[in-house]
């Protein structure tokens, strides 16, 4: 059977629409990423929020965190004593650069896309936690 690039790229979610609140309210419970599509190394990951994530860091990558509804709230604190927390809101987006430990927490449900690469431990560089989600899981 020949190889066919266009059934590929749809694949891994290209060249095709994707509505990322319909996939977001497929997915059962909070702090369950799953992956929609991927570009180059990168994955595009919807997930709902609500309450505290643990703190955690990734050390070798930046995170981007676009909020699609809902509002929130990421602690940040680094190396250099740096301290502080970012609020985002419906159509706004921040990355957290690598090595900047963070938490992201939700008062009320939010909706989000994650841009990562492939791969990355969505508790961080850590041990793994309730909260630790297995790789590569497409919805």
């Amino acid at each position: 059977m020949p190889h066919n690039p266009a059934a590929a790229r749809a694949e891994r979610g290209q060249c095709q629409a994707i509505d990322l609140i319909q996939k977001i309210d497929s997915i059962d419970g909070h702090w369950q990423p799953r992956v929609v599509a991927e570009m180059n190394d990168y994955q595009f990951k919807v997930v709902k929020v609500q309450g505290e994530f643990p703190w955690h860091v990734h050390a070798e990558t930046d995170e981007t965190f676009v909020v699609l509804e809902g509002e929130l709230k990421i602690s940040y604190r680094g190396h250099s004593g740096r301290e502080g927390v970012i609020v985002l809101r419906a159509g706004e987006m921040a990355v957290v650069p690598k090595g900047i430990e963070h938490q992201p927490s939700a008062v009320a449900q939010v909706k989000m896309l994650l841009i990562e690469p492939r791969g990355v431990v969505n508790t961080g560089d850590g041990a793994s936690g309730p909260r630790t989600v297995q790789n590569d899981q497409w919805i």
